[in-house]
């Protein structure tokens, strides 16, 4: 397996984020690469840095406009009389959520306060002083990964941290600062005539789904709790099945909280036999592991086994693929979660 990493991407370090009601501490932690490369080691793969800073592997999806926030918020941000360490917004501008627009014009305001609530969706997407190096360096490796399965036709692991599948086109939401699953589908495209996305973290891919909602080219799934229970609460409904030229093309396949391995595994086969029907050339996987029993955000009871069956289920569909790391917050479970899936994945008994 191929995997791909900068360190740089560990230098996000949010000191907070707003969980009912209260600033609370956070659990996107830099320690999470740390788990999941050793969980990469122990299968003997040592993940390459992707070039370049990865900017312009997230101009790939994201409008100029929102690149220029993300890298100059955190300083305009502190030179505010009286800010907080970390940017974070305190409005939301009404937008009706009109599914015949790809993004919205930019902040009509200059500030950097109205900027930040024009962009940031909610209070669990701080911005520090490195943030948008490691987004950046993120988007990278999704980029070089999905390089590598252009060339191939094999596979590879993006080890993505910031995660992505919460991150509109112009909007951080949920952890997520740049949709890294969007980047490698682009990167994908170039070779591939149709590429599917399977998205298997707890909370809907929201981000994934806007950003390709209006594509008849790119078949998006997703498996999650359902949103009438979790986040993110306003979509990602079984009856969202895309808009216009993407009509039948978005599958969202909602589990009732609580759901174990069988309701889980369920839902992904089906999602899988989709993507096949859609007659998909590639495949990117967002692979989350805050479904499983002991993630202190999550509101599922899937075991680690459940990850070796999704990983052998992938390697059974057959197509050219990115794994895209996601979300996943049990430090002491997601390394033994990849674990797994590397096994399921590689055809390990």
């Amino acid at each position: 397996m191929k995997a791909f990493y900068h360190p740089n991407q560990a230098l996000h370090d949010p000191q907070q984020f707003m969980r009912l009601g209260v600033l609370a501490a956070p659990t996107d932690l830099p320690e999470r690469t740390t788990r999941l490369l050793d969980a990469l080691a122990r299968h003997d793969i040592t993940p390459e840095a992707p070039e370049g800073d990865g900017r312009a592997a997230a101009a790939r999806v994201h409008p100029e406009h929102y690149l220029a926030f993300l890298e100059t918020a955190y300083r305009r941000w502190r030179e505010l009389p009286g800010a907080g360490p970390e940017v974070l917004p305190n409005v939301s501008p009404y937008w009706n959520g009109a599914p015949d627009r790809d993004a919205r014009p930019p902040c009509p305001s200059p500030l950097v306060v109205a900027q930040a609530c024009w962009y940031l969706g909610d209070g669990a997407v701080p911005i520090g002083p490195n943030t948008h190096v490691s987004a950046f360096r993120s988007a990278a490796s999704a980029e070089a990964a999905a390089a590598y399965v252009a060339q191939t036709g094999g596979a590879a692991y993006a080890l993505c941290r910031p995660s992505g599948h919460h991150c509109r086109t112009d909007r951080a939401t949920g952890f997520c600062y740049v949709n890294n699953a969007a980047v490698a589908v682009s990167r994908l495209r170039e070779r591939f005539g149709r590429v599917a996305t399977l998205d298997v973290d707890a909370h809907h891919g929201d981000g994934t789904q806007e950003i390709f909602y209006r594509r008849n080219d790119v078949t998006t799934v997703s498996v999650h709790v359902d949103p009438a229970a979790y986040y993110p609460y306003f979509i990602g409904y079984a009856q969202e099945r895309g808009h216009g030229a993407g009509e039948g093309s978005n599958l969202n396949l909602p589990v009732p909280p609580g759901s174990g391995d069988a309701e889980f595994l369920a839902a992904t086969e089906r999602g899988l036999a989709e993507i096949a029907a859609s007659g998909a050339e590639a495949l990117v996987l967002s692979l989350g592991y805050d479904a499983h029993k002991d993630d202190p955000l999550g509101a599922l009871k899937v075991t680690t086994e459940a990850f070796r069956e999704i990983g052998a289920m992938v390697r059974r569909a057959g197509l050219p693929t990115v794994i895209v790391q996601e979300g996943g917050y049990a430090i002491d479970a997601i390394g033994g979660c990849l674990d797994a899936f590397l096994d399921g994945f590689e055809g390990v008994a």
